[in-house]
């Protein structure tokens, strides 16, 4: 009985010893997780802003591009619409020039035109003079024979006559000469005066198309060094925010890990709790199984065995077990 009864005080102090235990390790795990937990999730929350302010930043940054690319190929468009006006206008010119230097031929012809006709009148005149010259000599002596021999015409007034008609026609003649080359100069004046005001307007035409050029292609490569500025920023973002999105994903990889070693420890306590749990629940039984017997032996003893010693005439005194007992 003394052996049983140490055996159930072991036990009881087994299990409150095991009780203890689990109360300490409950007591531990509990303060331990939510900081912890608290923390992870802070840390999660701040990458995921970053993240998205990464992802933002990058968004604008694709919609500058896209806004520079657009403005580029507008400056292209409106390059190559000058471009082709400057060559029609250049076409034009050298086709102007084609006919400034036929007309300049045609005027250098007219010119010669004119030389030679004024020396075929001076040779006509010359002619002139001679034959009437010769005319003179001839009626001259024809007047003197015909005078001698019979006075009849007056021949000066015929003289005078065909010279006032050949003067008259050669006259008429030289009017209508240098009217048609009046005409024609003045006609090629004209032409030669718009000509050169087209020519000149057709310069200053080149030279402000020279300076929208110049403008233009100073605009452009501005837009060129803004677009590779923009790119080279690009790329710079983009590199380092791949490089922030690796360490992320570095820390992210480590806080699962982490997470992960967490719920294996939790996994690993609860299986050891549930493991105390079912020592406490066989120990408690046990306990049970034992209070059980103990009570059932306590009633089976006599409550005064001294007294039927007595009855029976034994002279024994009681022993130590039943004074104890008493």
């Amino acid at each position: 009985m003394g052996e049983t009864h140490e055996d159930a005080s072991q036990l009881q102090r087994e299990n409150c010893e095991l009780e203890r235990r689990i109360q300490e390790r409950s007591q531990q795990q509990e303060p331990l997780l939510c900081p912890s937990y608290q923390s992870y999730f802070r840390t999660i929350e701040e990458l995921q802003q970053k993240i998205l302010c990464a992802k933002s930043e990058n968004s604008k940054l694709m919609v500058q591009v896209d806004n520079a690319k657009l403005a580029a190929d507008d400056f292209r468009t409106k390059y190559q619409s000058e471009l082709s006006l400057r060559q029609l206008v250049e076409s034009d010119i050298n086709s102007l020039r084609r006919i400034l230097d036929e007309l300049t031929l045609c005027k250098s012809d007219l010119e010669a035109q004119v030389e030679s006709l004024k020396e075929e009148l001076l040779s006509l005149k010359r002619n002139h003079e001679e034959e009437v010259n010769t005319l003179r000599c001839q009626l001259g002596d024809r007047l003197n024979i015909e005078v001698d021999a019979a006075p009849s015409v007056d021949l000066n007034r015929v003289l005078n006559e065909v010279r006032s008609t050949y003067e008259a026609v050669v006259e008429t003649n030289r009017r209508e000469v240098e009217e048609w080359y009046t005409t024609q100069t003045e006609e090629l004046n004209k032409q030669v005066v718009s000509s050169s005001e087209q020519l000149q307007s057709y310069q200053a035409e080149i030279i402000e198309l020279r300076r929208t050029v110049n403008a233009l292609e100073i605009e452009l490569q501005a837009q060129h060094n803004l677009r590779n500025s923009l790119e080279n920023t690009l790329n710079e973002s983009e590199a380092r925010y791949s490089s922030q999105l690796s360490q992320v994903q570095c820390l992210i990889g480590s806080v699962e890990s982490q997470l992960a070693e967490i719920r294996a420890d939790l996994e690993r306590q609860n299986q050891e709790y549930q493991v105390l749990l079912d020592v406490r629940a066989r120990l408690e039984c046990e306990i049970n199984t034992y209070r059980g017997l103990l009570d059932s032996e306590d009633c089976k003893l006599p409550c005064n065995p001294c007294a039927t010693t007595n009855a029976t005439g034994s002279s024994c005194g009681p022993c130590g077990s039943c004074q104890k007992r008493c």
